[in-house]
């Protein structure tokens, strides 16, 4: 079992319920790993913006993945890094407004000012049709459970996690990652010890070295306890 010294998590269906609810025992265990010396890095498709003040109020040092890889920082005042070619998934997405626009249906894009590689957007048509429509330009689809995004191929929270750990001169084998959505499998794959939370997927399961008996923040506490004694102390 190798030392572990930093925790990627998700955030939504990892430490929260469907309701969106932090989980308390989500919150004290990182607060705990945080005052023990380990990492921990806020890993969402949220924006980063969202998570910067996600990670105050939690009270991590401010490492974070947004947009499912597509950008990453080191703590609260690291330069933000982005990932991939925006202009595609721009183009993709515009058509595909025009195209739903032409059935009557109107698109509901989120925080589009604030993200810097992918779009987001509510989850009100089907996934499978999306995909299709986007099949041949060059973007992917990536469903959350909670929204849908388009991102440009490769990105994911696995290469984000590569890069971000070189650059926090820890190993991938000294990390913990933690999720429970398609969007999280790369991550799982590229840490030391990846984990799913009850209420994943079963890809998402299928990647992970261990299943939480637990869902949601319980399942993530759950996880923490489990390896709580690999981890280094400063």
């Amino acid at each position: 079992m190798p030392t572990l010294r930093a925790v990627a998590c998700d955030v939504d269906g990892t430490i929260t319920g469907r309701n969106r609810r932090i989980s308390l025992a989500a919150i004290a265990s990182i607060r705990d790993l945080v005052d023990r010396g380990v990492e921990v890095v806020l890993s969402s498709g949220n924006t980063a913006c969202f998570l910067d003040a996600l990670a105050r109020m939690i009270g991590t040092t401010g490492t974070v993945i947004a947009e499912n890889g597509g950008a990453w920082r080191i703590g609260f005042t690291g330069p933000l890094q982005v990932e991939g070619d925006r202009a595609p998934v721009l183009a993709a997405y515009r058509a595909l407004e025009e195209f739903y626009r032409g059935r009557g249906i109107i698109l509901d894009p989120y925080s589009e000012r604030y993200r810097f590689s992918d779009v987001a957007f509510a989850r009100t048509v089907p996934p499978d049709e999306v995909r299709e429509f986007v099949r041949d330009r060059g973007v992917k689809v990536i469903d959350t459970g909670f929204a849908l995004h388009l991102q440009s191929k490769g990105i994911s929270k696995g290469l984000a996690l590569t890069r971000l750990a070189a650059g926090m001169g820890i190993p991938l084998e000294e990390f913990l990652a933690v999720g429970d959505s398609e969007n999280d499998v790369e991550m799982i794959e590229a840490a030391g010890i990846g984990v799913a939370v009850a209420n994943a997927g079963e890809a998402v399961k299928a990647a992970a070295d261990y299943v939480t008996e637990k869902g949601d923040g319980d399942g993530f506490a759950e996880a923490v306890a489990r390896y709580r004694p690999y981890f280094l102390e400063r």
